[in-house]
């Protein structure tokens, strides 16, 4: 923060710097809903996973003290709803004197993950525009300072940040890195019309599973500890594909396959082509099956289209992958 930073409009160089950063998508592995807390969100305990499918961020400076988010994508929102433009203000008030000199930035989205799908699409562009104002201000940010930001956006954001293989709790903000899984593949299903509201799928499962919640600290730890010594944390230490896919676990698809069949289809389908596993990633509405090879993947995308010829429903192949938000190298 000690460095000396052009007047923006100065004409340096520095001050008219642009960035392009891919931003990965995440899947949810595991997600344990342990409990309430006090703040209002629900105490959990999920392994969270990068994939590469990917948003890409472009941000360039413009000269004016205007944020200004621009997409490709007409049903992405682009006013100061948006994530990306909530980082890009959080970022500002954070750092009011490099603002002041350098301005306001133009964040375009090229939109690739699909919105309403559980993937973490709005959190990983955010991410984005943390890691690449702190390259394009100079600020010289550690990873934990970046995340530190970052949980004041979203539950997913402090993740998407680092990305790769890692054991999320408390809201999600808390971070263990896990051994990467990066050798597995993924299919990932979509009804490109259906989104589900995360709000409404926490809501829910709160209404009906309240009762087993656990509420003293002791006993959230201890389900905490339970989640680092479980089963699926050791499959993937022990690089075990198959395991992992039999781990695959997520309380939400109790509330979710339930009030939408159409995900429920989605899931027995892939589930009958025999993938390593199936599961619902995060408060859906995508479904996703594990491969132990890209091959693998891309038969088992062929054969869920020929199995469901509906024009609305998308279907991507992808790896899952060691990292997180990347810079795009010019």
């Amino acid at each position: 923060m000690g460095t000396v930073l052009p007047e923006a409009g100065s004409g340096n160089s520095d001050s008219m710097q642009a960035y392009s950063l891919i931003a990965p998508a995440k899947i949810n592995l595991y997600l344990e809903i342990i409990g309430d807390r006090p703040d209002g969100y629900h105490e959990l305990a999920m392994v969270l996973q990068s994939i590469d499918l990917a948003d890409q961020i472009d941000l360039r400076s413009n000269g004016t003290d205007y944020i200004r988010v621009h997409c490709d994508n007409p049903q992405i929102p682009t006013d100061n709803s948006n994530l990306a433009y909530k980082a890009a203000a959080l970022m500002a008030a954070q750092f009011p004197s490099v603002y002041r000199k350098l301005g306001g930035v133009d964040i375009t989205i090229h939109k690739r993950i699909p919105m309403g799908a559980g993937l973490a699409g709005g959190s990983a562009d955010a991410a984005a525009v943390l890691v690449g104002l702190d390259l394009m201000w100079k600020l010289g940010l550690t990873q934990l300072e970046l995340r530190d930001l970052a949980a004041q956006l979203g539950s997913d954001i402090p993740f998407c940040v680092g990305g790769g293989t890692a054991l999320a709790t408390g809201r999600g903000e808390l971070l263990d890195p896990l051994p990467s899984v990066d050798y597995l593949y993924a299919v990932l299903a979509k009804h490109r019309s259906l989104e589900i509201s995360t709000p409404w799928a926490y809501k829910t499962y709160r209404s009906q599973f309240q009762d087993s919640y656990v509420s003293d600290r002791s006993g959230l730890l201890d389900r905490r500890q339970r989640v680092h010594s479980g089963a699926m944390v050791s499959a993937i230490s022990q690089r075990d594909g198959g395991k992992i896919g039999q781990c695959l676990y997520n309380d939400l698809e109790k509330v979710v396959l339930p009030a939408h069949p159409q995900i429920e289809q989605l899931r027995q389908t892939l589930a009958q082509f025999n993938p390593l596993g199936v599961m619902m990633s995060g408060s859906g509405s995508t479904v996703f099956a594990l491969t132990e090879s890209a091959d693998q993947a891309e038969h088992l995308r062929h054969q869920l289209q020929a199995a469901l010829p509906d024009p609305d429903l998308g279907i991507w192949s992808t790896r899952l992958i060691a990292n997180g938000i990347q810079l795009l190298q010019p």
